[in-house]
Parts: structure tokens; C-alpha cells; sequence
């Protein structure tokens, strides 16, 4: 379950292979005119680039993921 905005996934099973978020974005490219940018695509890209956690809370690269998405980052 997504809570707040983090996620806490218990299973693999539990990651959606697209969200709200990931259908607008690929919506707004599409409209920009790439190709190749469905919502599934957009979601790998997001977790791929850090947009997103998706590991799982028993992994062990879960609470360093988090703690780096809580930092903010200067310009």
C-alpha cells in the first residue's frame, strides 16, 4: 500500500506497473509527439531514475532509498 505518498510494498507482487502519475506523464509526452512512452514505460523510467520506491520493505536497499528521497536537493 502507497502511504502518503511513500511506498510499502510487502510483496513484488504488490508494485503497479503504472499509476496516476505515470498515465499523465505519458498522456503530456504523447502530446509533445514522442512515441514509445506508455504508461508502463513512463512508471520503469520513474523507478529506474529514483521518481519512485518500489523496493519491497524487506529489502535491504529499501530504508536508503528513503532516506535519500527525504533529502532536498540544492540547484
Amino acid at each position: 500500500m502507497a502511504v502518503h505518498g511513500r511506498n510499502r510494498w510487502r510483496s513484488l507482487r504488490q508494485i503497479p506497473a503504472t499509476t496516476a502519475e505515470s498515465d499523465a506523464f505519458s498522456r503530456d509526452l504523447k502530446r509533445r509527439g514522442f512515441s514509445f512512452v506508455g504508461s508502463t514505460v513512463i512508471y520503469a523510467h520513474m523507478q529506474a531514475v529514483g521518481m519512485v520506491n518500489d523496493h519491497v520493505i524487506d529489502c535491504f536497499r529499501y530504508r536508503d532509498v528513503r532516506r535519500l528521497g527525504r533529502k532536498e536537493w540544492a540547484p
